[in-house]
Formats: structure tokens, C-alpha cells, sequence
């Protein structure tokens, strides 16, 4: 099984987030199948997740990954709860905002 990290790099090297030139959000514009050679083209958002920075992906599989336990989460990043906390919060906050 590959490590969040690796997963994290492949996923970082095919899928910019960020246009180089302007810094605005990219949207997907070509899908492609290599087993029968299907494309779809379009101009389709980035799924929500997807949006996020890898750190932001990281907490949110961390936080999965114990259940929802900030307690257990703080513990494993070596924060103090209310940090945790605010995390969350502050992630929740984006994803409400860029949900719209």
C-alpha cells in the first residue's frame, strides 16, 4: 500500500490546483480513459477535496482516520486540543465558503 505522501506527490503532479500564470483556481478540462481511449471535454470544477492545500488534505484523512477524535488528533500532531480545534473550524470555515 502506497504512503499518504507518495499518494499526496502523484496526486500533486498530475493535478495543479492553481493556474502558474495567474494564481486563480484551475477547472479540469479533459478526462481521459487509457484502457479504451474515451475522452470527455468539458470545463468541469474540482471536486471540493480536492480544492484543498495537501496539508489540508493530510488533516482531513488524519481526521477520518481516528474518527473524529480531535483529542487523538492533537495528540499525533503534538498540539494542544483548542488547536486542533481551530483547525477544524477554520476548515470547516473554507469548505462552507467554497461549497457556494
Amino acid at each position: 500500500m502506497q504512503s499518504q505522501k507518495v499518494i499526496m506527490e502523484e496526486i500533486k503532479k498530475r493535478l495543479p490546483l492553481k493556474c502558474p500564470a495567474c494564481n486563480d483556481l484551475l477547472k479540469v478540462g479533459r478526462l481521459y480513459c487509457e484502457q479504451c481511449r474515451t475522452e470527455v471535454n468539458g470545463s468541469f470544477n474540482l471536486p471540493l477535496l480536492a480544492r484543498l492545500t495537501e496539508e489540508e488534505q493530510s488533516f482531513v484523512l488524519d481526521f477520518v482516520r481516528f474518527s473524529g477524535s480531535l483529542k487523538d488528533m492533537a495528540r499525533k500532531m503534538g498540539v494542544s486540543y483548542p488547536t486542533v480545534r481551530n483547525i477544524l473550524d477554520d476548515l470547516i470555515e473554507k469548505l462552507n465558503k467554497d461549497a457556494l
